[in-house]
């Protein structure tokens, strides 16, 4: 059994073929994408967030709108760039969506991937300490926030405040029970989910996966996972991990979908380099849905994961989109044994 979710770039552009011209129509299609995939029975709706750029990028706003117009489904991001993030002030907002949600917040962090601008933090203020990196720097802000998210109080109260103060330190509020174990690291290397192993965040894994062996994809993604379930269990964490890939997936159902996938070309993985990282990049896939579910059963990343999110391409509207998810939940899902 996996859960099953969608995660969306929220792209926007004005032009032919776009039913998202604006930002107020991608924010405004996200909430209501994510209450039609829950009518459906998917289990998550996740953004990513990129900075600088015409798609989604401060997400709590859209998280807490998302948890009230909904009551079961999963929402988080996939991921939040921490090379950006305050993180006493991203720990207020996380706990105020989380408790807008009644405590369904799942919220993806990174390092984050080559951004729109050169050094774009630096525009937000934040600069590498001293002999760090920025993918340092990202961690350093992971671990104040994991830090402050659990709720102990670190902050020496004013003897003369404006408001009573509860007694002993200071958290900052709202706070969120249980939010901490409801957090994951997007990790592109084997090293980076074995950190997160040990530091008790969930794994998101997508499909971009630094090159380390040679191996296919999925192979190198099912790897990545037991390496990081071993770092979990060697560091002794109390509940089970979890355990997240992301997919291009479509089933061709009709004219419509064949016209829009139905013409190859992303069929097998592919080699580049990112920051002078040899990457591999996983394959999407687009078949009918007899061959598609033959092809999803020999993919061993899938096969590890608990939680699978499925891309989609979100300018193609909200109707489009819910037909897409329904395809994979009605019509591949059960056939592999996922739902």
């Amino acid at each position: 059994m996996k859960k099953i979710g969608f995660l969306s770039f929220g792209h926007w552009a004005d032009e032919q073929g776009s039913l998202s011209r604006t930002a107020q129509d991608t924010l405004l299609q996200s909430i209501d994408l994510a209450v039609a995939a829950e009518e459906l029975g998917a289990d998550g709706a996740y953004f990513r967030v990129h900075h600088f750029a015409r798609q989604l990028a401060s997400p709590f706003p859209l998280l807490a709108a998302v948890g009230a117009r909904t009551s079961r489904i999963e929402i988080g991001t996939a991921v939040i760039d921490m090379r950006y993030e305050n993180p006493l002030y991203m720990a207020e907002d996380a706990g105020a969506a989380d408790l807008i949600s009644r405590g369904r917040l799942q919220l993806g962090i990174s390092r984050g991937s080559p951004e729109q601008v050169i050094d774009g933090w630096r525009y937000f203020g934040y600069e590498p300490a001293e002999g760090e990196t920025d993918a340092d720097m990202a961690r350093r802000h992971a671990e104040v926030f994991l830090n402050v998210i659990q709720g102990k109080g670190f902050a020496r109260p004013n003897p003369q405040p404006m408001f009573p103060n509860p007694p002993g330190l200071l958290r900052p509020e709202p706070h969120s029970p249980g939010l901490r174990d409801r957090i994951w690291w997007g990790a592109a290397s084997n090293a980076t989910a074995e950190w997160a192993g040990k530091l008790g965040m969930n794994l998101q894994s997508s499909t971009l996966k630094d090159d380390e062996n040679g191996k296919p994809f999925h192979v190198q993604q099912a790897e990545q996972i037991r390496l990081y379930r071993a770092a979990w269990a060697a560091a002794g964490h109390a509940h089970e991990p979890r355990v997240s890939v992301s997919r291009s997936i479509f089933a061709l159902m009709d004219d419509r979908d064949r016209m829009y996938f139905g013409r190859g070309g992303k069929e097998s993985d592919q080699i580049g380099f990112i920051q002078s990282t040899r990457s591999i990049f996983g394959r999407g896939y687009a078949a009918e849905p007899d061959q598609l579910i033959a092809e999803l059963r020999e993919d061993e990343g899938i096969a590890e994961a608990d939680t699978l999110l499925l891309t989609v391409p979100n300018m193609l509207g909200v109707d489009y989109n819910t037909h897409v998810i329904e395809a994979i939940l009605k019509h591949v899902a059960p056939a592999l044994g996922w739902r």
